[in-house]
């Protein structure tokens, strides 16, 4: 009975380590985003995940001969789910700026800034109008992150409101519950252009950044597969063609 227990158990971990194996050997390409992030990630009105990073990861996907898995994720656990292996990047305007030691990254793509919206008929005209005001941000966004770096800025407003998203972020500020947001310029116009709301971003910008793809640390092997793809992209025009879908101009920077 011991002898037939034993042969079991060796038979199980067999199976258990063959399962690893397969794993381990899978070629997808899980490309972690955030949901409420247009025009990057977002969801379609027909329920399906689409953005200008999507579109750029599922062409890397299918030139690296991978199968291309757009996942979802909550934007302040991203670091643990690049951790536990449920997503291979994070890619989803992800800036570099105060993350380059923090995950292994490609090159920048593409320029951003993070800018202040505000509603059309405000009298906010200039970082200096956000004193006494109440401004809203995205957890744990590059917004946040440029925020903490201007600590005479953030000191001067009256309350600063942190949220899941920029989508609840600008309902917030139609609401009237807060009178400025901070976030990224991209998805500011984005939004703003394509759902008509009465929204203006103001000139001055609270700080500039770059967009990277970013990985596991240790993990130099994929984002050296994907620079490489990113670089042969830029080369042939697919990336300027995609650019040009979604902003209407090729606005990458990668061999320029």
């Amino acid at each position: 009975m011991k002898k037939f227990v034993s042969v079991f158990l060796l038979f199980a971990m067999g199976l258990s380590f063959a399962g690893c194996s397969s794993s381990s050997s899978d070629d997808t390409f899980v490309v972690g985003f955030d949901a409420e992030f247009p025009p990057m990630g977002f969801i379609d009105d027909d329920g399906s995940y689409t953005g200008f990073d999507l579109d750029l990861a599922e062409e890397a996907a299918s030139r690296m001969g991978k199968t291309f898995v757009a996942q979802p994720i909550a934007w302040d656990s991203k670091d643990q789910e690049l951790a536990s292996g449920n997503i291979d990047c994070i890619w989803n305007g992800f800036t570099i700026s105060g993350r380059e030691s923090s995950y292994e990254w490609t090159e920048a793509y593409m320029e951003n800034d993070q800018v202040v919206v505000v509603m059309s008929d405000s009298d906010i005209a200039s970082l200096s109008d956000l004193s006494g005001k109440t401004v809203v941000v995205q957890k744990d966004s590059s917004g946040l992150a440029a925020l903490e770096e201007s600590a005479e800025l953030t000191n001067s407003f009256a309350e600063l409101i942190q949220v899941d998203t920029y989508l609840n972020a600008m309902m917030e500020l139609e609401s009237g519950a807060v009178d400025a947001i901070v976030m990224d310029e991209i998805v500011a116009r984005y939004e703003i252009s394509t759902s008509g709301k009465d929204m203006k971003v103001l000139d001055e910008a609270v700080a500039g950044e770059e967009y990277g793809v970013g990985f596991l640390l240790g993990n130099t092997e994929l984002r050296d597969e994907v620079q490489k793809t990113l670089e042969e992209m830029a080369a042939d025009g697919t990336m300027a063609e995609i650019s040009n879908k979604w902003f209407g101009a090729d606005v990458t920077i990668i061999g320029k």
